[in-house]
């Protein structure tokens, strides 16, 4: 009888609440009403991590699917490329290790990360030498790219590369990911050419001081030292910074016309 009643009790919370405003359950099955709705919110993802995987498909499969790290999407090098979904986008993947980026630590946790089917790059004597991505590849990404940006609103400056929020440890994806074809379809934001033509002029007269490059690359997003001296770690922000926005030469060297690209991205225009 006890248990009658407790269930006759259930239903009529429910059936009470259904009548009062919009009724639904949690995934655990307890009542819970729906009428009212915070403004005060937005998407817990914020950022968007774009790495390449050093790996042929099966094998990265595998290591996305049966070991620690994850992914949410993977886009593969099949005839034609099709995109994988390993992880829900509800839930934390483990792709960007200890990154940061414009303050934010641990990206993990509020990111959304797409891998790409890609060799990476070989040591060669010449130096690295990076695999290029098939037209294919990329143009199956991009669509994936302004869907995910759009539902979750994105920042333009915080679709990102690894190497951009791990620089000491990461070159993915690479000099040759087409970032200014992100660019041209409006997904982030791009040095005007005419402006850091004319910066450039005025950088190779003068150029700025140590502290002027740290500054800058930490204004812009990157985890760098604020040392005032040109350490490896500054080179190689300086050289992560190039793969994206110079990728003909990323030497890691903070010459002017890095100089004017850089400035050109922090500084509103007129200044």
């Amino acid at each position: 009888m006890h248990r009658i009643r407790t269930s006759c009790s259930a239903l009529l919370a429910a059936t009470l609440l259904a009548l009062s405003g919009c009724a639904t359950t949690t995934p655990g099955g307890v009542p819970i009403d729906t009428t009212y709705t915070s403004r005060g919110q937005d998407s817990r993802v914020m950022f968007l991590v774009l790495h390449y995987t050093v790996a042929n498909f099966p094998a990265s499969l595998r290591v996305l699917t049966q070991g620690e790290v994850s992914v949410h999407y993977l886009v593969s090098d099949e005839t034609p490329p099709r995109i994988y979904r390993l992880v829900d986008e509800s839930r934390r993947a483990w792709h960007s290790g200890p990154s940061g980026w414009q303050g934010h630590r641990m990206l993990n946790a509020s990111s959304i990360g797409i891998e790409i089917v890609n060799p990476g790059f070989k040591e060669m004597p010449q130096g690295r030498v990076f695999a290029p991505f098939p037209k294919a590849q990329i143009d199956v990404l991009m669509p994936l790219i302004k869907d995910i940006v759009a539902r979750h609103q994105i920042r333009p400056d915080r679709i990102v590369g690894h190497s951009d929020v791990l620089p000491q440890h990461k070159q993915d994806p690479g000099p040759l990911f087409p970032w200014k074809r992100l660019a041209d379809e409006g997904l982030i934001p791009w040095p005007d050419a005419g402006r850091a033509q004319a910066h450039r002029a005025l950088f190779e007269l003068k150029p700025p001081d140590v502290a002027w490059w740290q500054t800058s690359l930490a204004t812009l997003g990157f985890e760098v030292p604020r040392s005032g001296v040109l350490d490896e770690e500054t080179r190689t922000v300086i050289g992560a910074f190039q793969m994206r926005y110079r990728p003909e030469r990323f030497d890691g060297e903070p010459d002017a016309q890095t100089a004017a690209l850089l400035h050109v991205l922090i500084t509103p225009a007129g200044r």
